[in-house]
């Protein structure tokens, strides 16, 4: 009997071993740009040594489209940075995360059913390379207007907001100002000038850092980055107008919250890796009591209308519009 009772026990502890590994795994998936997550992948990998986290980088696009058509079926665990507008869509697949303290985060930044937590608020920014712009004799803008003008054809780039959130918040942000029909009209004639619509929002920066384009509609924490991290000369500006700006969020696909691991990432996510993103990159409040201190970050920005900018059946109306 205590040969079975020992062989038993060593069976026990094998199973429980095993399942305790498997309970390891963590899988992300992420919208952020690739240095926001090598970041979040230190802090995780040197917080977590012994789990096995998996980040997933997809396009804002392709990850909204992931998770509407896998379900709670998905693979993912934990879904960060995804714009809002698309986490209220799928909130159905999400759980509640009343649980987890959320009393740091600005209050109108928290829905009611507490399906997810706000990751980040991003502006959306000119920036103008004026050193090309005089070897060509032509003046910055001032307003979206002086952008139909025929000097800048070939200088601008704009990502599509087909396929970036980036792209969408400059769409909502026109169709708020001027009215649906005349900002599409303004869309037909700013075409005209565009060098490339592109597919992320960190492309059209991008366009600028490799002398494609002179003026870039682009998310005003890639350009930051790629002024003081990649010796970037170009001067960033805001329309009279205001900037626009979307907002994106983070949550637990329903189910995996009983994962002691997934848990345990999450909330370190929610309460460090948040923050250390807020500190180093997008410093645009989402917490009470919140600082930016990142230089050349704008310390105030005045912002856009953004009315209707989280429905999703509008967005869908909307980009079935555009055809660039």
């Amino acid at each position: 009997m205590r040969k079975i009772a020992l062989v038993f026990a060593a069976v026990f502890f094998f199973l429980t071993g095993c399942a305790a590994k498997e309970d390891t795994s963590v899988i992300i998936y992420t919208s952020t740009e690739d240095f926001r997550t090598e970041h979040m992948r230190a802090l995780l990998g040197e917080r977590f040594p012994a789990y096995s986290i998996t980040i997933q980088t997809l396009s804002t696009g392709n990850h909204a489209a992931k998770l509407r058509a896998e379900g709670t079926a998905t693979e993912a665990d934990i879904v960060l940075n995804l714009e809002t507008s698309y986490m209220e869509a799928v909130k159905d697949i999400l759980a509640d995360l009343s649980d987890f303290d959320t009393s740091e985060f600005l209050p109108e930044l928290v829905p009611e059913h507490k399906k997810y937590l706000p990751w980040d608020k991003s502006s959306g920014v000119i920036a103008v390379d004026r050193t090309r712009l005089e070897s060509r004799g032509v003046s910055a803008p001032q307003d979206y207007d002086d952008l139909l003008s025929p000097e800048y054809k070939g200088l601008l780039s704009m990502p599509n907001p087909k396929s970036s959130a980036t792209g969408y918040m400059f769409l909502v942000s026109l169709v708020n100002l001027k009215g649906e029909d005349r900002a599409f009209d303004y869309f037909d004639a700013f075409a005209e000038n565009v060098l490339q619509f592109t597919s992320s929002g960190s492309g059209p920066v991008n366009a600028l850092l490799q002398g494609e384009a002179a003026i870039a509609l682009g998310m005003t924490l890639t350009a930051v980055d790629a002024i003081n991290n990649r010796k970037a000369s170009f001067d960033m500006t805001f329309f009279r107008s205001g900037a626009p700006y979307n907002t994106s969020s983070m949550g637990i696909i329903m189910g995996k919250e009983e994962k002691p691991a997934v848990r345990e990432v999450f909330e370190f996510i929610m309460t460090k890796v948040v923050r250390d993103d807020k500190d180093l990159y997008c410093p645009e409040a989402i917490f009470k009591n919140q600082t930016n201190s990142i230089d050349n970050y704008p310390k105030v920005i005045l912002y856009a209308d953004m009315t209707g900018s989280l429905d999703l059946e509008r967005k869908e109306y909307l980009l079935s519009r555009w055809k660039y």
